[in-house]
């Protein structure tokens, strides 16, 4: 039978840790660590996630500043926003909620984000640094999965792992952090042919390609590690881009969809903007 790897009991572990650590820290400068949070548009799962990402901040004793722009705004606009908010010393974290509306430029946003508060990873700079095992923030969903197979001391040096998906804050960094972990890493996406024949060979296995049950369970080899980054609402819950009717009796491990890779990636949001504020204070005191 395989172990279930809970994000949302581990998340809760990792908030309660995370509380001592803000009250430390207020103790310690009497400021609170602040994560920006910038909507663009009017997007409700968008909304959805930033008000989560709010909560989440709150949980632990953190504050977050909502700014929330109309779906008109220019990149021009947006550029200068996120300007105003790193020369903002209260602000320990900056994230832009994806996706921005299609005129603006996404990337040349994401960029703008000074690296020390880019706590979402989203940075090619931050990406750079992660891929060469330099100091940053690795991006939230892939760093939040590296967190949750450590927690559970899942195996991962010699590995073969299969990342079904090349996204640059999703796929990509997945791929460069499981080969920094000592993985052999196979990245496949939509163009990849003989795909099924990809995923039987994996020890580990990561769906990561926002397609509804792309990856078949038959795929799936005995005894691997099923890892699924995905989620599309049903009417009864929701489903990732894994097939996991069934999984327990095939996989050692697995992430159940919900409650799995999902609340990993708010958490360590919050966690990078916390070490954010500590390295900030440890630079002034």
């Amino acid at each position: 039978m395989a172990t279930v790897l809970n994000g949302k009991a581990v998340a809760t572990q990792i908030e309660n840790e995370l509380k001592e650590r803000v009250q430390a820290l207020k103790d310690k400068t009497g400021r609170t660590p602040i994560l920006a949070t910038i909507l663009v548009g009017d997007d409700p799962a968008s909304a959805t996630y930033v008000r989560m990402k709010g909560n989440a901040c709150r949980r632990v004793g953190m504050e977050s500043i909502r700014v929330e722009m109309p779906k008109e705004t220019t990149t021009d606009e947006l550029l200068a926003k996120i300007r105003e908010l790193n020369n903002n010393p209260d602000v320990h974290g900056i994230l832009l909620q994806h996706p921005v509306p299609n005129h603006i430029d996404e990337r040349a946003c994401f960029d703008e984000i000074a690296l020390n508060k880019d706590v979402d990873g989203v940075t090619c700079l931050g990406f750079g640094r992660m891929a060469m095992g330099e100091r940053a923030y690795g991006s939230a969903t892939p760093q939040g999965i590296m967190h949750l197979l450590n927690h559970y001391d899942v195996p991962l040096a010699g590995k073969h792992a299969v990342v079904v998906g090349r996204s640059a804050i999703l796929g990509k960094p997945m791929a460069m952090m499981l080969l920094n972990a000592n993985c052999t890493v196979t990245i496949c996406h939509s163009k990849t042919q003989n795909l099924a024949e990809h995923v039987r060979q994996a020890d580990i296995v990561v769906g990561a390609v926002g397609v509804p049950e792309l990856i078949k369970k038959d795929w799936i080899k005995q005894g691997a590690v099923v890892v699924d980054a995905g989620f599309h609402p049903t009417d009864d819950g929701g489903v990732g881009d894994i097939e996991l009717g069934g999984i327990d009796e095939i996989a050692s491990f697995y992430t159940p969809v919900p409650g799995g890779v999902g609340p990993m990636t708010i958490n360590t949001l919050i966690r990078q903007t916390l070490e954010a504020g500590e390295m900030e204070a440890g630079k002034t005191s």
